[in-house]
């Protein structure tokens, strides 16, 4: 039986040319870019113009493009990197409530070292206002860090409106995990106001183990790893050159498609909600699809089954060869319920009983239909469990 994969917040298949281009490069530029030799020059080359090719679709310039290992190690860098930087010794950050967990748990090391760390609260779709921030900011404010789309919910934070607002500030740097919206959000990195921002390869459509983070210039990091000179001094270790060159092709095919992937997107999203909307023991947290293009992304839709555990629903969706999830690939295994959804106001039942189905370029009309039935006869099957509040 033919599986359907309904977990593209979690990691996305390769474009199949990004492979062919990823298998010849560990063939035939094995040497290290670093190395003073020709393999070693003509790596380095790769390298150049892999950079260049990402500033150019995130439009920035090639020495604001830093080459990480992925979306965990970019938020880090970004946040300690910086927080590390800053000369006084009263330091305040602020994050949102429904932060990735590389993000979240950064902040939490970085307060256990003595770093003010304050919460933003969301509303009820998830979203951060600008005006409590603005209100958040002190003196001592080194870094706001406020995620582009939740990985969870799909929920497009306001990245505009908390730049405009940060702009009054100038010394609050503002870094953004656009881990999630990479390929699938518009986003402007001259306009936006944003200082730092987080992309990972493996969410649009590269290799895993690739990532990479934009750097205002001007802006100083204190580095995480110590060695070489590699990357400007700011991450030391040796050039992934294959994964490097993969990630840069497989951000051009993602950004050249990305308007007419986005409309396919909605579509299928707006298809789900609507037989959801037919299923009464589902509800839909976040946005319904009032609004959704300043609301949401595409990709991604959030629903719970009030009082059922998550595990329960993926697994017999599995049985039925539908792949989803619950919370991020990094919470997943946690029985606690969703910090995402109770930041958003939602009860604990509500809250543990979520999925998340995100969509992929392979999906079409015909397989939302397969996912919809198949979800009704899996709730038809199923009945609340009862809590166990010992």
């Amino acid at each position: 039986m033919k599986n359907y994969y309904y977990d593209h917040c979690a990691s996305t298949p390769m474009w199949p040319t990004v492979v062919e281009t990823m298998t010849e490069l560990m063939k035939l530029h094995y040497a290290n870019a670093s190395a003073l030799h020709r393999s070693g020059a003509e790596a380095m080359k790769l390298v150049d113009r892999a950079r260049s090719s990402v500033a150019e679709r995130m439009g920035a310039k090639p020495n604001e493009v830093i080459f990480t290992s992925g979306g965990t190690e970019s938020n880090n860098l970004a946040i300690k990197g910086l927080i590390n930087q800053a000369a006084r010794t009263a330091k305040h950050m602020i994050v949102s409530a429904v932060e990735h967990a590389s993000v979240t748990e950064c902040a939490k090391q970085l307060e256990a070292a003595g770093v003010r760390l304050t919460i933003l609260p969301v509303d009820r779709l998830g979203r951060v206002n600008p005006k409590d921030l603005v209100s958040a900011i002190d003196k001592d404010t080194v870094l706001v860090s406020v995620m582009h789309v939740n990985n969870e919910t799909g929920t497009i934070q306001p990245i505009r409106e908390i730049g405009q607002a940060i702009a009054a500030f100038p010394h609050v740097k503002f870094h953004v995990d656009g881990i999630q919206a990479i390929g699938r959000v518009p986003f402007d990195w001259a306009n936006d106001g944003v200082h730092l921002y987080s992309g990972s390869a493996h969410k649009f459509g590269g290799p895993k183990g690739m990532g990479f983070l934009l750097v205002k210039e001007g802006i100083d990091l204190t580095p995480l790893l110590n060695g070489g000179s590699q990357e400007s001094g700011v991450r030391s270790g040796t050039h992934n050159v294959p994964g490097i060159v993969a990630m840069s092709q497989a951000l051009r095919l993602a950004s050249e498609s990305m308007d007419s992937r986005r409309e396919k997107m909605y579509l299928l999203r707006r298809q789900l909600l609507s037989i959801v909307s037919e299923i009464p023991e589902l509800v839909v947290n976040g946005a319904n699809g009032e609004g959704e293009r300043e609301i949401t992304a595409p990709h991604v839709l959030n629903i719970s089954y009030p009082g059922m555990r998550p595990e329960v629903i993926i697994h017999m969706l599995e049985k039925h060869s539908i792949l989803v999830s619950s919370q991020s690939a990094c919470s997943s295994k946690s029985l606690r319920p969703s910090k995402v959804l109770l930041a958003m106001g939602f009860d604990a039942d509500r809250a543990s009983g979520s999925i998340r189905i995100s969509f992929g370029d392979e999906h079409t009309e015909e397989d939302v239909a397969v996912l919809g039935e198949r979800l009704r006869t899996v709730v038809a099957k199923l009945k609340p469990l009862e809590r166990n509040d010992k």
